[in-house]
Order: structure tokens, then C-alpha cells, then sequence
């Protein structure tokens, strides 16, 4: 496999500026999903924040409020 990867990089370093950063971006996906550090972007970062407000608002459900809703789902 290594092999393979490495001869695919050399054929890359010839393709168009546009087929290169998309391939660097497919690969930081990859590597942020096999154990590299995620980088949120912009709009995550403020539905995270977001979330957190609402968490020390005390705007989250209780426990029986959320089983109420998936009780109302589940099927009989």
C-alpha cells in the first residue's frame, strides 16, 4: 500500500493547483479522523459555543423530558 501511496503523491505533484488542495483536503479530513488533532471551522466553533451557552442557561432537557420524546418514537 505504501507503494501505491507514494507513486499517487509523485502523479499528484503534476495535477492543477485546483486537484492538489483538494487533495490536501481530503487528506486532512482523513487524518483528523484516524487520530489527528480536529480543527473546527468557523461555523462549528460557534455552534459549539452556541451549545455551551444553552448548557449554563440551564436551557437543556432533563433526563425525563428526553425520555418522554423518545418513548413518544419507539416503536410498541
Amino acid at each position: 500500500m505504501r507503494k501505491v501511496l507514494e507513486n499517487l503523491l509523485e502523479r499528484a505533484a503534476s495535477w492543477p493547483d485546483e486537484a492538489q488542495a483538494e487533495l490536501v483536503e481530503a487528506m486532512l479530513a482523513i487524518e483528523a479522523r484516524h487520530g489527528g488533532v480536529y480543527r473546527l471551522n468557523d461555523e462549528e466553533r460557534t455552534a459549539v459555543g452556541r451549545g455551551l451557552q444553552e448548557f449554563h442557561d440551564g436551557k437543556l432537557a432533563s433526563d425525563a423530558e428526553v425520555a418522554a420524546v423518545l418513548d413518544r418514537y419507539r416503536p410498541a
